[in-house]
C-alpha cells in the first residue's frame, strides 16, 4: 500500500488553458429534472454530423417491454440502423442508459449504466455494464438515456450540465485522449470547485481505441479521499473504438449533488428495509465469504487455480505453480485499505479497489506515479496467468495501460495468449512479429505489443484486430494451419472469451457460446453448479439453468444494477434454502427494490418474464444483422476439450477415466492422438445435444430462431421482428 495515497503525477495545471482553446459548436438549454418512480420519461439524442440536439419521450410501451438500461439501448439501436449498417457508419448509435433503479443510494450495487452499440468485433449489438457516476448523474440531470449518432468533423466533447441546464458540443483540440489524463483534465475544467468534482463524470477512451477494434470506454468517478478521477470500464466488444471513430474525445456530465431520494421512489421505506438488511450481511459476512471489501474480484484468482479453472497459456491448462504470486493476498497488501471503494454512493461492497503509488515502467507515461484501478480477476487471469506472466508489478503496468489507452483487458489478455501460443507452435516468429519475442511470460514484449497497438504500428496493429481478425490474417498469409488456429483461437461471434476454463463444464461451454453478445461470463456463469457441485447433471437440467440464469442476469442490465451483491455475498442460511444457487432472499430483495422504486409490483417470476422479452429481442436483432443462428453458437474446440497432446497429458488420468466411464472406450493401447480424436467426437456430439435442449427450453427452433409464436407470447411481435424470424424459418 502506498504511504501517501494522494501522491501521483499532476495533469490538471493547464486545464483552464486547454479549455480556452475549445470552440463552441452548439449550445441548447433544457429544464433539469429529477426522475419520478425511477424515470424522467425523456431521453437525449445528439447527431454529431448535423449537431442536432433533441429530446424524445419515453413511452409506456418502452417501459413495459424494454424497462431501461440495455433494453432502451437495444430499442434505440434497432431504430437507428439497418441490416446493411456497419460499425463505422455514421448511423451507428452509442446509447448509454442507467435504468430505473440506478442511482438509488440505499441498495448496494445500484450505480450501473449500460452501453449499447453495433460492435466492430462481432457486427451485432454489444452491451456492456459499467460503474462510475456518468449514468446516474445524467439521470439526475433529467435524461433516462443518451443516444449519439453521426460523426464529428474533428475531436469534440459533449457536456451535459444538469446544474445549469445546458448541453454543449465543443471542439477539444488539445486535451489528450488517454483516459487517466482526460478524466482528470475534463473534471477540472467543468467542476466549479474541488467540492463540485464529485458531481462531474467523464466518459473517455484512449489512443489504442483509435487504432484497434477492442476499444473500451472508461467512466469516471471522483474519489474524494484520493482526490483523483478513477475509472470503471465498459469493456467488451469495441465500444471505445466506435466512440473514437465518431471523434468523441469525451462525454462530460455535471450533475446535481446526490441525495438519497432523487429517484422519487413509490415507497422509500421499502427499499431502505432491504438495503439495510444487505448492508448488514456485507458487514457481518464478507470477511468470511469473498473478501470483496479488501480484495475485490481478485479474490477469485487462487480459487480458480484450486479448481483447475484458471486459464493458463491460452486456456491450455487450469492451474500454475506460480499463481500465488498474483493471488489475492498479494492484492490485499497492494490495495490501499480503509478507504470506501464503492463506484457509486452507498455501495458498501466497496470492491472497486485501487493500487496507489504505481510508478509506470514503460511507454509515454514512464516515470509517472499513478493510481491503478484494479486488477479485477479478469485482468489478473487474462493479462497475467493466461500469458504465463506471474509478476504483480507487470500486471499493474498492463492494467494501467489497457485502461488509459482504452483497451478491454479481457480481449487483450485473450488475444495476447493466442499470439503467444501461435509463437509457441511456430505459426509466428520474430520476423513475422516485427522483432517481438512473444513467448510465454515475456511481460516486456506484451507491453510493447500494447504500445504498438496504441500507436497503430507494427504487429500491434494486427493484434488490435482481435483473435477473429488475426485468424483470418494469418491464414491469408499462409501462417499456420487454419483448423488449428480455429481450435485454439478463443472467440465466438468475434468476441474473445472471458477468463474461465470451460473444458470440464458442458453448461459453461453453452453459457459462453450461446450468449447473445459473445462469450462473456456476465450472462451465464455455471461452472460451480455444473462441474464442482454437480447440481445440473442432465441435459434438461443444464438447459433449465441456461434458460433461467441468463435471463436473471439480464435483469440487472435492464435496471442499472451490479450483479456482485446478488451472489458474491450470501445470507448465512443460504445453503439451507431449496435453491441456493439462486440466492432466494436476494431475489426477494430485488422484487422489493423494483416495486418500491417504480410502484410496479413484481414477483420473482416477473423478473424472468421481463428479461425474456429483451433477451429474445436481442436474439432477433442478431439474426437481423447476420448472426444469431445455430452455426454462430459453436465454440472453438479449446473451450470444449483438449486440442493438443500436451493438454491431454496434463489431465491424462482424468481423460482416460472419462473415456472408460462416459464414452465406453478402453483407452489402453491407444495413442494420445487417437484418444484426443475419440474424446473430441464425444464432446462435440454432447455439445450439439446441449444446444438442442437449450433451444427447446427457450422455445426456439432447432436453428436457434425465436418463432413468431414466441414473439406473440412475449408481446414483441412487431412487424419488423416477425419479418426477420419468418425469413429464417421461425
Amino acid at each position: 500500500m502506498a504511504e501517501d495515497y494522494t501522491k501521483r503525477t499532476e495533469y490538471t495545471h493547464d486545464a483552464q488553458k486547454l479549455k480556452a482553446a475549445h470552440v463552441l459548436l452548439k449550445e441548447v438549454t433544457f429544464t433539469p429534472s429529477l426522475p419520478v418512480l425511477g424515470y424522467n420519461n425523456r431521453t437525449l439524442h445528439i447527431d454529431l454530423t448535423t449537431l442536432a440536439v433533441t429530446e424524445k419521450p419515453v413511452t409506456q410501451q418502452m417501459k413495459d417491454i424494454f424497462i431501461g438500461g440495455r433494453g432502451f439501448g437495444l430499442w434505440y439501436l434497432w431504430q437507428a440502423i439497418t441490416p446493411a449498417t456497419r460499425w463505422n457508419d455514421p448511423e451507428n448509435a452509442i446509447v448509454i442508459s442507467p435504468g430505473p433503479l440506478a442511482g438509488n443510494t440505499q441498495y448496494p450495487g445500484s450505480g450501473k449504466s449500460l452501453v449499447v452499440t453495433l460492435s466492430p468485433q462481432t457486427g451485432i449489438p454489444i452491451d456492456s455494464n459499467v460503474g462510475g457516476y456518468f449514468g446516474p448523474l445524467m439521470k439526475f440531470s433529467g435524461f433516462d438515456a443518451i443516444e449519439i449518432r453521426g460523426k464529428a468533423a474533428e475531436d469534440v466533447i459533449v457536456v451535459i450540465d444538469g446544474q445549469q441546464g445546458t448541453i454543449r458540443i465543443e471542439t477539444a483540440p488539445d486535451e489528450p485522449s488517454d483516459s487517466h489524463v482526460a478524466a482528470e483534465i475534463f473534471t477540472a475544467e467543468y467542476a466549479a470547485n474541488e467540492a463540485d468534482r464529485r458531481n462531474v463524470s467523464v466518459v473517455s477512451a484512449g489512443t489504442a481505441a483509435e487504432h484497434s477494434l477492442i476499444g473500451c470506454l472508461n467512466f469516471s468517478w471522483y474519489d474524494v479521499r484520493r482526490k483523483v478521477s478513477r475509472l470503471k470500464q465498459a469493456g467488451r466488444g469495441g465500444i471505445g473504438t466506435v466512440f473514437r471513430d465518431k471523434k468523441i474525445k469525451a462525454l462530460v456530465c455535471r450533475g446535481p449533488q446526490v441525495r438519497g431520494d432523487m429517484n422519487h421512489p413509490a415507497d422509500p421505506a421499502r427499499i431502505t428495509k432491504v438495503g439495510v438488511k444487505l448492508h448488514k450481511e456485507i458487514h457481518d459476512l464478507d470477511d468470511q465469504q469473498c473478501h470483496m471489501r479488501t480484495r475485490g474480484t481478485a479474490h477469485l484468482v487462487e480459487i480458480m487455480d484450486a479448481y483447475d479453472l484458471l486459464p493458463v497459456h491460452n486456456f491450455q491448462y487450469g492451474k500454475h505453480p506460480d499463481t500465488d504470486k498474483i493471488a489475492s493476498p498479494v492484492w490485499e497488501a497492494r490495495f490501499t485499505q480503509g478507504i470506501p471503494d464503492g463506484c457509486w454512493y452507498g455501495c458498501s461492497m466497496a470492491c472497486a479497489k485501487g493500487a496507489d503509488g504505481h510508478v509506470v515502467k514503460t511507454g509515454p507515461y514512464k516515470g509517472h506515479t499513478v493510481t491503478v484501478d484494479g486488477p479485477e480477476y479478469e485482468t489478473a487471469a487474462g493479462c497475467a496467468a493466461n500469458c504465463g506472466i506471474f509478476d504483480p508489478d507487470w500486471l499493474l503496468e498492463a492494467n494501467f495501460y489497457c485502461d488509459t489507452y482504452g483497451v478491454c483487458t479481457i480481449s487483450f489478455g485473450t488475444l495476447t495468449a493466442f499470439i503467444m501460443e501461435c509463437y509457441q507452435r511456430g505459426i509466428l516468429d520474430q520476423e513475422r512479429t516485427g522483432g517481438l519475442e512473444l513467448t510465454w511470460g515475456n511481460a516486456e514484449a506484451q507491453m510493447e505489443l500494447l504500445h504498438q497497438m496504441a500507436r497503430g504500428e507494427g504487429f500491434g496493429a494486427i493484434a488490435g484486430q482481435g483473435v477473429h481478425g488475426m485468424k483470418r490474417i494469418f491464414a491469408e498469409r499462409g501462417w499456420g494451419d487454419p483448423q488449428l488456429m480455429q481450435d485454439i483461437g478463443m472467440e465466438v461471434k468475434g468476441l474473445e472469451y472471458s477468463q474461465y476454463m470451460s473444458k470440464e463444464s458442458l453448461a459453461q461451454q453453452g453459457g459462453y457460446a450461446l450468449a447473445n453478445k459473445g462469450p462473456q461470463h456476465d450472462e451465464a456463469w455455471l461452472i460451480f453448479m455444473d462441474m464442482v457441485n454437480k447440481q445440473i447433471p442432465t441435459f434438461e437440467a443444464k438447459a433449465e439453468a441456461l434458460f433461467y440464469f441468463p435471463l436473471f442476469r439480464t435483469w440487472f442490465g435492464l435496471n442499472g444494477l451490479c450483479k456482485l451483491p446478488w451472489n458474491d455475498i450470501e445470507p448465512a442460511d443460504n445453503a439451507q434454502t431449496a435453491e441456493p444457487a439462486k440466492v432466494p432472499e436476494h431475489v426477494y430483495n430485488y422484487c422489493e427494490l423494483f416495486s418500491g422504486i417504480t410502484g410496479r409490483e413484481i414477483q420473482k417470476e416477473d423478473i424472468i418474464k421481463m428479461s425474456e422479452k429483451v433477451y429474445n429481442f436481442q436474439r432477433v436483432f442478431n439474426i437481423r444483422m447476420g448472426k444469431g443462428l445455430r452455426q454462430h453458437d459453436l465454440p472453438p474446440y479449446r473451450s470444449v476439450g483438449p486440442v493438443t497432446r500436451e493438454e491431454y497429458e496434463s489431465r491424462a488420468e482424468q481423460y482416460d477415466r472419462q473415456m472408460r466411464e462416459e464414452i465406453g472406450v478402453n483407452p489402453e493401447g491407444l495413442s494420445i492422438d487417437e484418444k484426443i480424436a475419440i474424446t473430441r467426437r464425444y464432446r462435440e456430439d454432447r455439445y450439439q445435444k446441449l444446444i438442442d435442449a437449450v433451444y427447446k427450453r427457450r422455445g426456439w427452433t432447432t436453428d436457434g430462431v425465436p418463432p413468431v409464436s414466441k414473439l406473440q407470447e412475449l408481446g414483441i411481435d412487431f412487424p419488423e421482428l416477425v419479418e426477420v424470424v419468418r425469413a429464417h424459418g421461425g
